[in-house]
C-alpha cells in the first residue's frame, strides 16, 4: 500500500465529498489595563483593540475582551475553547500584566489581589490554561503574550527563593522566580510568542501602543508573508524600536506546512496544506534567503521547508540538497524531518533503499508522538512490514496514540477496530468518543460515512454517538441508534457546519 494512503479501512462513499467548511480562523483578544489593586497600564486596551481590528481585517472571527474580572475571563475562555475546536487556526492575544511564579507563567485579570503564591494561582490565569483553550484547533494554535511589562507587586523580584515571605509591614508578598515570564515548551503545532525573551520585561511604550503591539499591527496585514517569517519581522521591528532593549521570542513549533495569516500575495495560489512540496514551493523565491537565515540559526521547520522546495521537479529541483536539509533537521531531533526522511529511505526515493534506517527514523519520530509516524508504525506492526514483527497489541497501542494526537485516519481506524471488538477493554462508548473527536477535528470522510452509511457501525456505537451529540446540545432526539434527519443535523453541527 502506498505510504500516502496507509490506512486499515478504506472509507467507501456512495457520492463524492460535498464542499464542506467551518470557521477558518478565530481569535480571542484580551486587554487588561485598569487594574484595581496593582499598578494600572496605559496601553493594553488600546493594543488589544488595535490587534483585534487588524485580525478582523485579515479575516479572523474575533472575540474581544477588555478590563475583565477573573470570572468573566474564565467564562469567555470556556466559550472560545468550544468554538476553537472546529477552527483551522485558533489564536489568543493577551496584553496586560504577567508574572512568573516558581517557573509558571500567570496572566492577571483586573481584579487580581494576591497576598501569596497560592492566592495568585487562584486569582490569575496560567499560560497552561490558555494553551488548553486553543489545544483542539484543527491545524494551528498560537498564543501571543504582550505581557510582563513590569512587576506589578512592587518591591523587586527575588531570585533567591520561591517561598512566601512576609515584608516589613507584616503583609505577605509574592516572591517570584525571576523577572519576566518563563520559557515554555508547547506541543507541536502550537506557538507561544512572547513580547520579550524569557526572564526579561516587556515595555508598555511611550506612545499609544506597546512596541510589540505596534510591530504586530504593522506586520500582520502583509499578504504572502509566511507566519514564521512574520514573527521574525516582528522581532526585528521591536529590536529596532527599543534600541535592542526588548527582543521578542517564540517557543514551540508550528505545523510543517506554510501558513499565511493575511492570505497569499496577489498572484500567489491558495496553498494545498497537505502537500508539503507544493505548499513550500509556492513561497516567493525572494523570501528564500529569510528561510535560509532561520535554518542557519537551527530552526528545523525552515530546514524542512528548504528540503521540500528542493524536491519540486518544476522548480529548483536539487534532491541531494533536499536530503541534506532533511538530515540536518532529523539529526537535530525534528520529528517531521525524521518522518519525511524515513519515507525516502523506505521507498528508495532520491536515496538507496534502507529499510533499517527507515525503521529507526519512523521510531524516532513516533517516540516524539508525531501523529503520522505513530499511525504508520501501527500499520507496520499490524501487517508485519519494514522489519517490524507482526504484533496486533503493539499496533493497537500505536493506533491509539495516533488517534489521541487527532490523526484523522487513526481516529477512524481506531473507532472501527473498537466497534469490531478488536481492542481489548474498549467498547461502543469508546468508539463513539473517537468518532465524535474525528467530527470535531474536521474529518470530512467520517462525517460523510456516518451520514451515508451509518450501518457500517453497530447500533450500540451509533446510539453512544447520539448521546455524545446530545450531551453537547447538538441533538435532541431519541437515543436509538437510528440516524435520521435529526441525527444527521447533529453530526453536521458537531463538525462545525451552521444550519
Amino acid at each position: 500500500m502506498s505510504i500516502l494512503t496507509r490506512i486499515l479501512f478504506a472509507i467507501a462513499l456512495v457520492a463524492p465529498l460535498p464542499a464542506l467548511g467551518a470557521a477558518d480562523r478565530v481569535a480571542l483578544v484580551i486587554g487588561m489595563g485598569k487594574y484595581e489593586h496593582v499598578e494600572p497600564l496605559d496601553n493594553p486596551v488600546r493594543d488589544a483593540t488595535a490587534v483585534a481590528e487588524t485580525l478582523e481585517d485579515i479575516g479572523f472571527k474575533v472575540t474581544e475582551l477588555v478590563d475583565a474580572p477573573l470570572q468573566t475571563l474564565l467564562k469567555t475562555m470556556e466559550d472560545f475553547a468550544f468554538r476553537s475546536e472546529t477552527a483551522e487556526l485558533a489564536l489568543i492575544y493577551f496584553a496586560g500584566h504577567g508574572v512568573q511564579v516558581q517557573g509558571e507563567n500567570f496572566l492577571l485579570p483586573v481584579d487580581v489581589q494576591p497576598r501569596s503564591n497560592d492566592d495568585l494561582r487562584r486569582q490569575a490565569i496560567s499560560l497552561d490554561s490558555l494553551l488548553a483553550v486553543v489545544d483542539r484547533a484543527r491545524k494551528m494554535r498560537i498564543v501571543i503574550l504582550d505581557a510582563c511589562r513590569n512587576n506589578p507587586f512592587g518591591g523587586g523580584i527575588s531570585l533567591a527563593s520561591s517561598e512566601e515571605q512576609v515584608d516589613a509591614t507584616g503583609a505577605r508578598g509574592l516572591v517570584m522566580a525571576g523577572g519576566g515570564l518563563a520559557a515554555s515548551a508547547p506541543d507541536r503545532g502550537t506557538l507561544v510568542a512572547y513580547a520579550a525573551k524569557d526572564g526579561n520585561v516587556a515595555l508598555d511604550g511611550a506612545g499609544t501602543n506597546s512596541p510589540f503591539a505596534r510591530a504586530l499591527i504593522e506586520t500582520l496585514p502583509q499578504p504572502g508573508l509566511e507566519i514564521s517569517l512574520m514573527f521574525r519581522q516582528v522581532r526585528d521591528k521591536v529590536l529596532q524600536d527599543t534600541g535592542n532593549r526588548q527582543e521578542p521570542y517564540s517557543y514551540g513549533s508550528l505545523s510543517g506546512v506554510p501558513f499565511y495569516l493575511a492570505g497569499p500575495a496577489e498572484g500567489q495560489e491558495a496553498l494545498p496544506v497537505d502537500d508539503l512540496v507544493t505548499a513550500w514551493s509556492s513561497l516567493p523565491k525572494e523570501r528564500e534567503p529569510e528561510l535560509v537565515a532561520l535554518a542557519e540559526t537551527g530552526d528545523t521547520r525552515s530546514m524542512v521547508a528548504l528540503a521540500a522546495r528542493r524536491l519540486n521537479r518544476g522548480g529548483d529541483f536539487r534532491p541531494a540538497d533536499a536530503v541534506s536539509w532533511y538530515s540536518r533537521a532529523a539529526e537535530a531531533g525534528d520529528p517531521q524531518a525524521q518522518f519525511e526522511l524515513a519515507r525516502l529511505y523506505e521507498e528508495g526515493v532520491l536515496v538507496q533503499p534502507d529499510p533499517a534506517r527507515a525503521k529507526a527514523l519512523y521510531m524516532a519520530s513516533a517516540d516524539q508522538e508525531y501523529a503520522d509516524a505513530l499511525n504508520d508504525v501501527g500499520f507496520f506492526y499490524f501487517h508485519g512490514m519494514l522489519g517490524f514483527d507482526p504484533d496486533v497489541s503493539k499496533a493497537m497501542e500505536y493506533f491509539e496514540r495516533a488517534a489521541n494526537q487527532r490523526h484523522p485516519k487513526a481516529q477512524h481506524n481506531f473507532a472501527v477496530l473498537i466497534d469490531r471488538g478488536q481492542v481489548p477493554g474498549k467498547g461502543s462508548e469508546d468508539a463513539a468518543d473517537y468518532l465524535y473527536a474525528a467530527l470535531r477535528a474536521g474529518v470530512t470522510e467520517v462525517l460523510v460515512t456516518l451520514q451515508q452509511k451509518p450501518e457500517l457501525f453497530t447500533r450500540e456505537t451509533r446510539a453512544a454517538l447520539q448521546r455524545r451529540l446530545q450531551e453537547r446540545d447538538f441533538y435532541t432526539g431519541a437515543i436509538d441508534g437510528s440516524f435520521g434527519p435529526g441525527t444527521n443535523r447533529g453530526l453536521r453541527r458537531a463538525y462545525g457546519l451552521e444550519e
